[in-house]
């Protein structure tokens, strides 16, 4: 039969944390039918053995079980093994038991990045769309790309285990960063004929070099409150093509026009920041976008 839920489980070396996880799955207070869908991605650990032993009490508790994997010697990574769990399943809903979009999460050790979790766990719906760096990001994208919309359960669900092994750790900075630039101009910047980028420092500058030609010649200005880069008065974009090179305005943040694309880092100044925007009365989406 159908199941109406697929629990979609990657798995790589994750002995020491799987009891934990898959007992979860079992302490499930969901009414409806549903299945677990492993992948396991060539763990040289006990992990497979911790899944058969799994598969029996689940499946005695009405949980289907549905195990796949390869040997081979090196991991092929978790993008694949989500996709393979996804292709063996057969649940009309898919549930990630590594996706932090859905819900507010806990951090374990409850320690470790407070400030990522104070920010993911304040995070509203209509912020979900233009601050969320969800960790499967090309998934996400592609889901708003098909007129997909996103809905988060404000309780915290998920226990989010930070530690050195983990497949986050993988992903290149630059990689995220390359696809959030595209993702920007694709969705977000066509709708504005001109904006601001708000932070005329590192990750402003940052921005506007990566941006197309096209995209670069809609900035009107940068803006900050640090009155040295303000009294400079402009960027010259030195690498350009484009002769004279491009100098882009830098303004205080009260003299410049929206819409704004913020290359700030939020919860890092006291709330300094939050505040000048707030006194903007700045409609989110529409005047402004995080990119940060």
């Amino acid at each position: 039969m159908q199941a109406h839920v697929s629990i979609i489980l990657p798995v790589h070396n994750a002995e020491p944390w799987l009891d934990e996880c898959l007992r979860s799955v079992l302490q499930q207070d969901f009414e409806g039918t549903m299945e677990l869908s492993v992948f396991n991605d060539a763990s040289k650990d006990k992990s497979g053995a911790i899944i058969e032993k799994w598969r029996v009490k689940l499946e005695d508790s009405g949980v289907h079980v549905i195990i796949g994997g390869h040997d081979s010697p090196s991991p092929r990574g978790v993008g694949y093994s989500k996709n393979q769990a996804v292709a063996q399943s057969s649940g009309s809903y898919l549930c990630f038991l590594d996706s932090i979009v859905g819900c507010q999460v806990r951090r374990d050790p409850p320690n470790s990045t407070e400030r990522y979790t104070r920010w993911i766990n304040q995070l509203t719906p209509e912020q979900l769309l233009t601050q969320g760096v969800p960790e499967d990001l090309l998934f996400f994208y592609e889901h708003l790309r098909k007129g997909g919309g996103v809905i988060r359960v404000d309780q915290s669900l998920l226990l989010y285990r930070y530690h050195l092994r983990a497949a986050t750790h993988s992903v290149l900075e630059a990689t995220i960063w390359t696809h959030r630039v595209h993702f920007l101009e694709e969705q977000a910047l066509p709708r504005w004929a001109a904006f601001t980028i708000w932070n005329a420092g590192k990750q402003g500058r940052r921005l506007y070099r990566s941006l197309t030609a096209a995209s670069q010649r809609k900035v009107v200005a940068f803006c900050d409150v640090d009155e040295n880069k303000i009294r400079k008065g402009f960027y010259c974009h030195e690498d350009s093509q484009e002769r004279p090179k491009p100098r882009i305005p830098i303004l205080h943040f009260r003299a410049a026009r929206p819409p704004f694309v913020i290359c700030v880092k939020l919860d890092l100044t006291g709330g300094a920041f939050e505040d000048n925007l707030r006194s903007l009365h700045l409609q989110e989406g529409q005047d402004f976008l995080h990119f940060s």
